[in-house]
């Protein structure tokens, strides 16, 4: 018997590299993204591994974290960054950079939100 989710719905934010939801071995995809996302030493406790739900957790925490650090990198880049001698042309350089990955960061959030909304309602469907 093979298990779907109709509750669940594919966004433009699901990541291209998990399964749909309900197909053959989506929450091991699911599980592996999840993986990449935070730190190697988390990405080995047991815990983590084989509840992909909390993995899925901890990895919203951890991308949210890094949206604020690099928030914070790009409003203080033009007034930090002229103190270390750097050429304005780098500082440009790093403030766009900065953005890039603020917005780069915000994707990664929605498709981890994505991902756990259907972690956990695949997880109370059992």
């Amino acid at each position: 018997m093979i298990m779907t989710l109709t509750t669940t719905r594919i966004s433009s934010d699901w990541p291209c590299q998990v399964k749909t939801p309900g197909s053959y071995d989506w929450e091991r995809s699911a599980a592996k993204w999840l993986r990449e996302l935070v730190p190697a030493r988390y990405a080995s406790y047991p815990a983590l591994l084989r509840h992909p739900v909390l993995l899925a957790r901890h990895a919203q925490i951890q991308v949210q974290n890094e949206v604020r650090v690099a928030r914070t990198a790009l409003q203080t880049a033009r007034a930090d960054l002229p103190r270390l001698g750097l050429a304005e042309s780098v500082i440009e350089h790093t403030i766009k950079m900065y953005a890039a990955e603020v917005m780069q960061l915000q994707h990664i959030a929605r498709s981890v939100r994505a991902v756990t909304q259907a972690l956990t309602e695949h997880s109370a469907g059992r």
